[in-house]
């Protein structure tokens, strides 16, 4: 069966700049596909390429086995698409902002109601419906982009950063909606910063840095190859132990006043380290997929 999307050594360029340098992935049908990456990485530049809004400079895409930039309305018809940005009309109820929206599909006015009703019912907000948006809360918002997104019955969900910003109540909230439409097959493309959104949401997903991807594969699958089962944290580690460390050859980061040992040997080697060079500030947890982000991708900050 063809992928939902093919990307082929896709880039963008700005003033010389490559802001997607040469990445290839596929995105399969019914599956939730995650783009990860920090500030600037080009997950945003990505999906505004694959929903037709910023043309490629160079590489292919196809979206629904359809070349994007001969077939973009076609492809158009058939995405849903939440942005980061909240473009709801501030002018207009909660009901209004998806019977408007559903006019870009011309999408005639009863059926436009009835999926307006089910989407309000589908995101729990019915009883709002005659609200103005500007008397939402963020997360309601957000879920109303989300119905917005749905309203022509997309075949792909593209959602940047769908939940940045939300508290964590409204953030669940979200996530239980995008389970229930991964259960009902849809195919949905997402970025996020969270990575435990993207843990739990996500069959797959790449990691990109300065334009490139540097992994793809199942969370799991990239917990267990790049950092193993678990992690050992120590709290202002002394010399010795960072000697020690090093000498029995194992991988690990040294943050001056913390240690990050990543471990295969579990709790033998916490034995090890807690009851010989440390007391308390010895910890060990579970690997996690930030622990995978931020090795590939460094822990400095960025403008």
């Amino acid at each position: 069966m063809a992928a939902i999307i093919e990307a082929r050594d896709l880039r963008k360029n700005y003033n010389g700049r490559a802001a997607v340098d040469g990445i290839s992935f596929d995105v399969q049908r019914g599956e939730t596909f995650g783009l990860l990456g920090p500030n600037g990485a080009g997950k945003t530049t990505t999906i505004r390429m694959i929903y037709g809004f910023s043309p490629m400079t160079s590489g292919s895409l196809k979206v629904f086995e359809r070349n994007i930039e001969s077939h973009w309305r076609f492809i158009k018809e058939r995405i849903g698409v939440c942005q980061q940005e909240n473009s709801l009309d501030p002018d207009l109820s909660v009901e209004q902002n998806l019977q408007v929206f559903a006019r870009y599909f011309n999408i005639p006015k009863r059926v436009a109601a009835e999926r307006t009703r089910q989407l309000l019912d589908f995101v729990s907000m019915k009883q709002r419906k005659n609200d103005k948006v500007t008397s939402l809360s963020g997360g309601l918002m957000r879920r109303l982009v989300i119905a917005r997104a749905l309203i022509n019955e997309p075949d792909l969900l593209i959602l940047d950063e769908p939940t940045t910003g939300l508290d964590p109540q409204s953030r669940h909230q979200v996530w239980e909606r995008l389970d229930e439409l991964k259960s009902r097959g849809l195919t949905i493309l997402l970025t996020t910063h969270y990575m435990e959104e993207a843990s739990r949401l996500c069959d797959r997903l790449v990691i990109v840095d300065h334009g490139k991807i540097l992994v793809e594969g199942k969370p799991a699958e990239l917990i267990r190859t790049h950092v193993g089962r678990e992690v050992l944290e120590v709290s202002e580690p002394s010399r010795d132990l960072i000697e020690w460390v090093e000498s029995r050859g194992l991988e690990h980061e040294n943050l001056v006043h913390r240690l990050i040992v990543y471990c295969k040997e579990g709790e033998s080697l916490f034995h090890d380290i807690s009851g010989a060079y440390c007391t308390e500030g010895c910890d060990l947890r579970l690997a996690t997929l930030e622990d995978v982000f931020l090795k590939l991708t460094g822990r400095g900050l960025r403008e």
